[in-house]
């Protein structure tokens, strides 16, 4: 494996990222992580990740500098070559010139961490510090016009430094660099696949659980499917599954999810019907915010009332992810570390009083959808856009009805099923339809209509952070516009939402 020491880089997650498409397991650590956890993880190497922090500034991150008395390789990328540089006896200074953006690297000393390359590829940088004195036994091995030791060695350590960020795709060798690293100088050999990380985690929930029992709660997206299918083949029935179907999931969705889990993976799921209760708590109701607390407050009372039917459940089931837990806490301590919260991370009620399964808190979001066709999920399944935790709620503006419900209901499964008939489903990170608050005059069979709207919001993205917009074909839009208006009873205009994200959000509450 790999480990990844976290100097507080946002770019993170992209270096494991990088690591793992090469099919080499590797884990982000804290930067205060002790020498003797590190020594118990066994890496082959350490990667040094940026951050935001200059070397010499009071307070800023360090890391044991006995990893560099552990004889095996490492590679400081950006601060992290900065602390590598003023850990081993070098010094850093503030650059005349800071350098942000596209720069061109022109590569002195191929071997091994350049090999393969041309002599000069476009690099991506963001610094404002520069490396003054190089350490004892480290030359440089490569420059740019304003950088003279963009990248640097210790050959004989097998130690190197980059001034750039090999890990984004500005970098445009980039991943060539990183996979020289892993192959020619820490010899790693390729063994991370799904299958194996299925076996080893199938077999590590066995030793936990034992013969006690796991609840779960399933919401039927990717994630809690595969981690409930994960420990479902660890332990077999003990794994008790709570679906609640709380009266807002989208058409034919609990069908969908006993015929994938229930019947073809003979899965344990007690399916709560909790429609009523939770129409009636959202009654008269409007605000988005109230709809989302009165929704999250009423699942968990729904969920805490089954599992404490079920004996001897000393474990609760989650599908936490790797990003989740990355975003949830501080690299090293500081609260602007944090970039959200996450409602699997940070613990549970202590009325409940059980220990975590978390069989995917080391996946990233892809690594999910391998893993569960690894493991015999569909493809409908293992592909399936998000969906919101509180579901049509806030797809519907205004006040929940059984009615509006129905009519959100059918417009949004034409809005799929069209999506999926051009094969645009799964290039889209969602797609989906918005009934608004709003009538408007429309003329059907001669007749004065004055009818609800429907609007179409469709975006790609790569993480939901950011989002655009997508430029779905005309013809697409006509012919679901065509279909709901033909179809849905009680609609009588469409319209297309333009608005990326920033300013707008993916979801309209």
């Amino acid at each position: 494996m790999i480990v990844i020491i976290d100097f507080g880089s946002q770019f993170n997650q992209l270096i494991a990222r990088r690591v793992r498409e090469h099919q080499i397991y590797c884990q982000i650590v804290p930067s205060d992580i002790s020498i003797e956890d590190i020594k118990k993880l066994n890496p082959l190497g350490i990667i040094l990740s940026g951050g935001p922090s200059s070397i010499y500034e009071i307070d800023s991150p360090t890391t044991d500098i006995n990893i560099f008395n552990l004889d095996i390789p490492v590679l400081g990328i950006c601060y992290g070559m900065h602390f590598m540089i003023n850990a081993l006896g070098g010094k850093i200074k503030r650059a005349q010139k800071r350098e942000y953006g596209f720069a061109q690297l022109n590569i002195e000393k191929k071997d091994p961490l350049f090999t393969g390359l041309e002599n000069s590829v476009q690099s991506w940088m963001s610094h404002g510090d520069s490396p003054e004195k190089l350490p004892e036994g480290f030359t440089s091995i490569a420059s740019t016009d304003n950088t003279k030791n963009a990248a640097i060695a210790n050959f004989d350590k097998k130690f190197f430094g980059l001034q750039f960020h090999p890990e984004v795709e500005h970098s445009h060798k980039g991943s060539e660099m990183i996979k020289n690293f892993l192959f020619n100088v820490c010899k790693c050999k390729k063994n991370w696949t799904m299958d194996s990380f299925a076996d080893k985690t199938i077999k590590q929930i066995k030793e936990k659980v034992k013969d006690n029992k796991v609840i779960m709660g399933l919401s039927g997206g990717v994630d809690s499917s595969v981690a409930a299918t994960l420990i479902h083949k660890a332990i077999g029935k003990n794994l008790h599954c709570i679906f609640v179907d709380n009266g807002l999931l989208r058409k034919d969705e609990r069908l969908d999810l006993e015929k994938n889990l229930k019947s073809n993976l003979d899965m344990n799921i007690k399916f709560v019907d909790a429609k009523k209760k939770f129409l009636s708590a959202l009654n008269g109701v409007s605000n988005p915010e109230k709809k989302r607390k009165i929704i999250g407050n009423l699942f968990i009372e729904v969920f805490e009332s089954e599992a404490k039917k079920i004996d001897n459940a000393n474990f609760l089931g989650q599908g936490t992810l790797y990003p989740d837990i990355i975003e949830s806490k501080s690299a090293f301590g500081g609260p602007t570390s944090i970039i959200k919260s996450h409602h699997n991370v940070g613990g549970l009620p202590e009325k409940m009083k059980l220990d975590l399964i978390e069989p995917l808190e080391l996946l990233f979001k892809d690594e999910v959808r391998k893993l569960g066709l690894s493991l015999g999920l569909s493809e409908d399944l293992v592909f399936r856009q998000p969906f919101p935790g509180p579901g049509l709620a806030i797809r519907i503006m205004g006040e929940i009805t059984d009615k509006r419900l129905s009519i959100l209901r059918d417009a949004d499964f034409i809005v799929l099923e069209e999506i999926k008939n051009c094969g645009l489903y799964r290039e889209l990170w969602q797609s989906f339809a918005v009934l608004l608050p709003i009538k408007s005059v429309g003329v059907m069979g001669d007749k004065r209509t004055y009818d609800n709207c429907i609007a179409i919001r469709a975006v790609n993205s790569n993480d939901a952070m950011t989002a655009d917009w997508a430029k779905l074909p005309h013809d697409l839009l006509g012919r679901i516009s065509n279909r709901i208006i033909n179809e849905v009873d009680h609609v009588n205009r469409v319209v297309f939402d333009i608005t990326s994200k920033p300013p707008g959000t993916i979801e309209w509450e």
